[in-house]
C-alpha cells in the first residue's frame, strides 16, 4: 500500500491541509498520519485549519472520529476556526447522514474555505 501524501500550507493565516494528490481512500493504516498533523497544526494560536478533501473518495468512521476531536479542540479555542473543502459526493453523503454537515462548515472548495474562515477571524 502507498502513503498518502499529506501537504500543508498557509493561506491568509489559515492552516490548510491537503490530504492526497489523486484518488483514494483514507483507512486505518494511513490514519495516523493525517491525524498527527491535524492535531499539529490544531495547536497553532489560534487554530484555524481547512481541510482540503478533493482528492478523498472514501474514509471511515475512524477518520470522522478524527474530525471530530479535532473539532472539539478547535471549538473550545479562542478564534479557532475549523473547516472542511472539496468533499467528493459520497464523502459529502456520509456528512449529511451523520448530520455533521450541520456542525462542521463545508466548502465547496479552498478559496470559499479561505475566505469564510480569515475574514471571520478577522472580526475579534
Amino acid at each position: 500500500m502507498m502513503a498518502i501524501s499529506v501537504t500543508h500550507e498557509e493561506i491568509n493565516g489559515v492552516q490548510v491541509l491537503t490530504i492526497g494528490t489523486e484518488a483514494l481512500s483514507i483507512d486505518e493504516l494511513n490514519l495516523e498520519e493525517i491525524s498527527q498533523k491535524l492535531f499539529d497544526l490544531a495547536a497553532e494560536i489560534p487554530p484555524q485549519i481547512v481541510i482540503n478533501m478533493q482528492y478523498v473518495e472514501f474514509y471511515g468512521s475512524s477518520f470522522i472520529e478524527t474530525l471530530f476531536r479535532i473539532w472539539n479542540r478547535i471549538k473550545s479555542s479562542e478564534n479557532g476556526a475549523f473547516g472542511i473543502a472539496g468533499l467528493q459526493t459520497y464523502c459529502r453523503e456520509i456528512l449529511q447522514m451523520t448530520n455533521l454537515d450541520s456542525i462542521w462548515a463545508i466548502y465547496d472548495d479552498v478559496d470559499a474555505a479561505v475566505a469564510a474562515i480569515s475574514s471571520a477571524g478577522n472580526k475579534s
